[in-house]
C-alpha cells in the first residue's frame, strides 16, 4: 500500500498548495508569483539532475516535455488568475472537470468509445458544475451565461482545455517515451522556470516580480516545497499503481482545499459548493476507474 501513502501525501500537499496560493495572491500579481515560484521550484529540483540517467533521455522527450511545459505554464498561469479573481471555493472544483474533458476529446478526436460510467460521470460532472453556478433565483440557462461571461470563469476554462492536453502529454511521456522520472522532474522545472521568466521580460513586467520577493518570498519558498513534494508523491504513486487509482484519491484535495479554504477567507455558500464539489468528484472518479 505504498502507493497509497504517495496518493494521500500528493492530495495533502496540493490542498495545502492552493491555501498558500490564495494567501499570497491577495497582494501579488499572479504572473510575478508564478515566476518566482518557478524559480524557487527549479532551485528545490537541481538535485534531481544528479540522479538522471540521461542514456534514457531522448532528444524527442525532451521536445514534447518542452512543449508540454509550455501548456502546463500557461495553464497554471490561468489558474493563478482565477483564484485571484474567483473565491477559492468557486474556482477550483471546476478542475475536476478535467477527466470529463479528456475522455471527451479522446471520444471526438481519437474514436475512443464512451462507457456507460463515462457518461454517467460527465452527466455528474455537469450537475456538481451547474449546482456551483446557481444562485437564489436564477432561470435555469443564468449560471451558464454567467459562467461564459465572467472573466475569472474563462481563465478556468483555458486551464481546463490545457490541462486536458497536458494530461495526455503526461501519460505519454512517461510511458510511450518512458521519461524517467528525475528527468521529468528536472526538466520540466528547468524548462517552466525559462518560461516565466522569458513571460515576465518579454512583458515588460519584470519589475513586479521586486514585491513578491520582497513581501511573499518566505511563503512562495514554502509553497515551492510543497509543489515539488506533490508532484513527485504523484509520479511516485503512479509508477507503482494505475492512473485511475492514484487521481481518484488525489480529488480528494479539492475537497478539503475548499472546505478549509473557505472557512479560513470567509468565503459563502460553502454548503452548497461541497454538495456540487462531492457530485463532481464523484463523476470524476466514475470517468478515471471506468
Amino acid at each position: 500500500m505504498v502507493w497509497y501513502l504517495f496518493a494521500l501525501t500528493s492530495a495533502f500537499f496540493s490542498a495545502t498548495s492552493a491555501l498558500v496560493e490564495k494567501k499570497v495572491l491577495f497582494k501579488e500579481k499572479a504572473l510575478a508569483f508564478s515566476t518566482l515560484l518557478a524559480i524557487f521550484n527549479l532551485l528545490i529540483a537541481i538535485p534531481f539532475f544528479f540522479f538522471i540517467n540521461f542514456s534514457a533521455v531522448s532528444n524527442t522527450s525532451l521536445i514534447v516535455l518542452f512543449i508540454k511545459s509550455i501548456l502546463g505554464a500557461i495553464a497554471f498561469l490561468c489558474v493563478m488568475l482565477a483564484i485571484k479573481n474567483l473565491e477559492l471555493s468557486s474556482a477550483l472544483p471546476l478542475l475536476v472537470l478535467t477527466p470529463g474533458l479528456v475522455a471527451l476529446f479522446a471520444f471526438i478526436i481519437l474514436g475512443e468509445a464512451l462507457t456507460g460510467l463515462e457518461i454517467l460521470g460527465m452527466f455528474l460532472l455537469l450537475i456538481g458544475a451547474y449546482i456551483l453556478q446557481l444562485k437564489q433565483k436564477q432561470k435555469f440557462l443564468d449560471p451558464w451565461i454567467s459562467f461564459i461571461k465572467s472573466k475569472g470563469y474563462i481563465y478556468i476554462i483555458i486551464a481546463l482545455t490545457l490541462f486536458t492536453i497536458t494530461s495526455i502529454l503526461d501519460k505519454a511521456l512517461l510511458k510511450n517515451f518512458k521519461l524517467p522520472i528525475n528527468a521529468f522532474m528536472g526538466f520540466q522545472h528547468l524548462f517552466l522556470a525559462i518560461i516565466f521568466i522569458s513571460l515576465i521580460i518579454f512583458s515588460g513586467k519584470s519589475k513586479q516580480i521586486k514585491s513578491p520577493l520582497k513581501n511573499s518570498w518566505k511563503w512562495i519558498f514554502i509553497l515551492a516545497l510543497f509543489t515539488i513534494t506533490y508532484r513527485y508523491t504523484q509520479i511516485q504513486a503512479i509508477k507503482i499503481a494505475s492512473v485511475a487509482l492514484v487521481l481518484s484519491i488525489k480529488r480528494i484535495s479539492v475537497f478539503f482545499a475548499i472546505i478549509i479554504g473557505g472557512r479560513i477567507f470567509k468565503e459563502h455558500g460553502l454548503l452548497k459548493k461541497a454538495i456540487a464539489t462531492t457530485i463532481m468528484i464523484l463523476g470524476a472518479i466514475l470517468i478515471i476507474n471506468s
